[in-house]
């Protein structure tokens, strides 16, 4: 039975400052909690509000809906909940190519982009400090389970940019189209903020901007930070 202080500590989780105290992190759903455990993900407890459920998963709580629901994010929730130890991150990478963000708010964005790093393959993820916290539940339910897959650090970026031997693409509206870009081997491709783009501070480390030109109406401000990043890394994988 879910005691009171269980259903304290999850409400609590869907708080940055209580993640962190606490190094864990809540999902929902049946197919993110079942990639989280194939991906060898911790876990510390799993919720399920039905008997089914509870033969599915080893590590499952059967518990009343209404609490469910007290622990939930959602407005309508799925019926399973599962509390996960946070993710320790490979070390001694040596990727290809690395994602950097710059100041990235949208938990909806960061999450979509952590899963087109996982379908491109790209391991490394390096998120300015100011960007969105990738254990928000928005961010989670964003990245279908991807998340297991992908190593993301929160860094100073200047301080990273300016220590990387690895030539540094930016993404801006005035680049270079990607398409006609001779791009190396091995890189890091910066995205900037959904409203003003790479900042003056991280562009200095920029080596080459690159665009994605556009075809249609002028009217058209810029394309979504998730979008042109797949475009992007689409290109890139193209080689």
């Amino acid at each position: 039975m879910v005691t009171k202080n269980q259903i304290k500590l999850v409400v609590s989780l869907k708080q940055k400052k209580y993640r962190s105290q606490h190094g864990l992190f809540v999902v929902e759903g049946e197919k993110v909690v079942n990639e989280l455990l194939k991906a060898g993900v911790r876990p510390f407890k799993i919720f399920v509000d039905d008997a089914d459920k509870v033969q599915k998963f080893r590590e499952a709580e059967m518990v009343p809906k209404k609490d469910l629901k007290q622990m939930s994010s959602l407005t309508h929730p799925n019926g399973i909940l599962g509390v996960f130890y946070m993710i320790e991150g490979e070390g001694n990478l040596n990727p290809d190519w690395v994602v950097v963000l710059d100041s990235v708010r949208d938990p909806g964005n960061l999450g979509t982009i952590i899963r087109l790093c996982d379908w491109f393959g790209i391991k490394y993820l390096v998120c300015s400090k100011d960007t969105v916290d990738c254990y928000n539940p928005k961010v989670l339910q964003a990245t279908m389970g991807s998340i297991a897959r992908v190593n993301i650090a929160y860094v100073d970026l200047e301080e990273y940019l300016g220590k990387t031997n690895l030539p540094v693409y930016g993404a801006y509206m005035d680049g270079e189209s990607v398409y006609s870009s001779d791009l190396a081997e091995k890189g890091i491709l910066v995205m900037g903020n959904e409203a003003n783009g790479i900042s003056d501070e991280v562009g200095k480390f920029i080596a080459k901007r690159i665009s994605i030109p556009q075809f249609g109406s002028l009217s058209t401000e810029s394309l979504n930070v998730a979008t042109a990043t797949a475009i992007l890394l689409s290109e890139i994988r193209r080689g």
